[in-house]
């Protein structure tokens, strides 16, 4: 049995759906960001950093695991699945695990504090940051021209950049020019363990997010962590 603590984020959904798509069984406690809950001194027994998600694998003795992308390597190499275990398609997978942590994330993540959330408008940050991310699109979009996944076979590394980039609009960033990425996209969606995963915890940052008043009141939420110093995501 693995325990999950997790929220409604795209690092948070990586691991709902890699545990989806495993079939391992989990319990799945959501953690209250805006109410500092990650940094409670029980979680932080769990992850040091104090961040979702984590999770800790019941089996084998109460072992915790944080960062999202060693989270995925360690369920993959856990059940032999998602990722070849010949050196070559291994590395393949975790080039682009690595291009999502390093690249991908980060770089949406700052566009998010900067288009929806921090109070004022910055334009440079939002240009510098929805620029970066697209121009990371574009490397997808003419890898996924040749390719049908980003790594061979669908993989951790599909799983992990795709939990970010379904959701550009909450971002600000357009991908009606990027037809291999859109087919990318709308391809992993109709997955049904994609779409369990997605749903634990539900999140309005998704592929159709717009102004509504509930995305609103969301980006409030949220701008009242920014405003305080945390981070969007709390999330690794």
């Amino acid at each position: 049995m693995i325990d999950l603590y997790t929220a409604a984020t795209p690092n948070g959904h990586k691991i709902s759906i890699a545990l989806e798509e495993l079939s391992l069984d989990y319990t799945m406690r959501v953690l209250d960001l805006a109410q500092r809950e990650q940094k409670e001194s029980w979680f932080l027994q769990i992850n040091p950093n104090g961040r979702i998600p984590a999770i800790i694998d019941r089996a084998e003795d109460n072992f915790a695991v944080f960062e999202s992308g060693a989270i995925l390597i360690y369920l993959a190499e856990k059940t032999g699945r998602l990722m070849p275990s010949d050196a070559k398609g291994r590395s393949r997978v975790l080039q682009w695990l690595m291009f999502q942590m390093g690249g991908i994330g980060p770089m949406m993540g700052q566009a998010n504090v900067f288009y929806r959330y921090f109070p004022e408008k910055i334009r440079p940050a939002i240009d510098r940051y929805q620029g970066e991310s697209r121009r990371l699109f574009r490397v997808l979009d003419g890898h996924l021209a040749h390719n049908e996944f980003l790594a061979g076979e669908y993989s951790i590394a599909d799983i992990a950049n795709w939990a970010w980039v379904r959701t550009h609009n909450w971002s600000g960033i357009e991908t009606d020019d990027l037809p291999h990425l859109t087919r990318w996209i709308e391809q992993i969606r109709e997955r049904p363990a994609v779409q369990r995963g997605i749903l634990k915890p539900p999140s309005s940052m998704d592929e159709s997010a717009g102004d509504s008043e509930k995305e609103k009141r969301i980006a409030e939420g949220v701008r009242g962590m920014v405003e305080t110093g945390q981070s969007r995501d709390s999330g690794s």
